[in-house]
């Protein structure tokens, strides 16, 4: 362990042990181990979008085992999926990368516009699992929010008793929303802060965009000048936004987009002092060697070995 894991394990002195040490296992294990910087894969999609969706435009996906692997061959810092997805890899893989178990999910079968996930697992399941930590999806303009806050703090006192780390995807959406609102600078910053005010150890968002949603938000950015031209620029206000930088914050990829597009948004991520990435549909949906490419470049970008 160096001095800059040790600096962000300072962050978590409220933790107990077991906490504290399951996120060094992260921040220390893959490629990016003790740089501080994070690539995760998550793999919920079959789940959230349904099998084709997700796992046709490369079928090796469909088998739980191949995304074990790939998280491992790339030199991921973890590996978060769904009970079933743990369930049926996990004996093949004991101990060779971190788990994060997704512990709740929402499907596409019903369109509603203010979503609730069901909750689909739980500690005692990731504890068996081997897991390091728990992950949960909370929808923060949803009418359904309070329900939703008051599952991840239950879940949340329960996983740090037994010493599990909490992962949050904090993901805005809701009838009180514009589609456009969902990725606003001021809301994503909000999302993040709360998630963080939640007990998040490890927070999950996506990108920000230029537009300010909010009335009352938009006179503040204007009087306060608040610089957010940037994508850099928008990333650094989302980390300031998480208790000034002082909890880990990851951006998600979304979907598929072309990579040099999808790189010059990493490198953002480095310079606005986002601490990166977590890559699905854009890293499982290429075949293998095309997957670990891309992941060899992304990873290389956040260590800098690659500008």
């Amino acid at each position: 362990m160096n001095d800059r894991v040790r600096e962000i394990l300072s962050w978590y002195a409220n933790e107990n042990p077991g906490v504290r040490t399951n996120l060094a296992r992260m921040l220390n294990h893959g490629r990016l181990g003790v740089t501080g910087r994070m690539v995760i894969l998550p793999v919920d999609q079959g789940f959230e979008h349904g099998p084709a969706r997700s796992f046709a435009p490369n079928p090796a996906g469909y088998d739980p085992r191949y995304h074990f692997q790939l998280a491992i061959e790339a030199g991921c810092n973890a590996y978060a999926a769904p009970l079933g997805f743990l369930e049926a890899g996990v004996s093949d893989y004991c101990g060779e990368i971190p788990l994060i178990l997704k512990c709740n999910n929402h499907d596409l079968l019903n369109d509603e516009k203010d979503p609730i996930s069901a909750v689909t697992s739980g500690v005692s399941d990731a504890l068996r699992l081997g897991c390091v930590a728990v992950g949960f999806t909370i929808y923060p303009g949803s009418a359904e929010r309070t329900e939703i806050y008051q599952q991840l703090r239950k879940l949340t006192e329960e996983a740090k008793v037994a010493g599990l780390a909490v992962v949050v995807w904090s993901y805005p959406r809701g009838s009180s929303l514009s589609k456009e609102g969902e990725t606003a600078v001021d809301v994503v910053t909000y999302a993040a802060q709360i998630a963080a005010q939640l007990g998040a150890d490890i927070i999950k968002v996506k990108l920000p965009s230029e537009k300010v949603e909010l009335a009352e938000a938009q006179k503040v950015y204007q009087k306060y000048e608040i610089p957010i031209s940037t994508l850099a620029e928008r990333v650094h206000h989302v980390i300031q936004s998480s208790f000034d930088g002082r909890r880990i914050v990851i951006f998600s990829g979304g979907t598929y987009a072309a990579d040099e597009k999808f790189f010059e948004e990493v490198r953002a991520i480095r310079d606005g002092g986002g601490f990166g990435s977590i890559i699905g549909r854009n890293s499982f949906q290429r075949n293998k060697p095309d997957a670990l490419k891309f992941l060899d470049t992304i990873m290389g970008i956040y260590e800098g070995s690659i500008r």
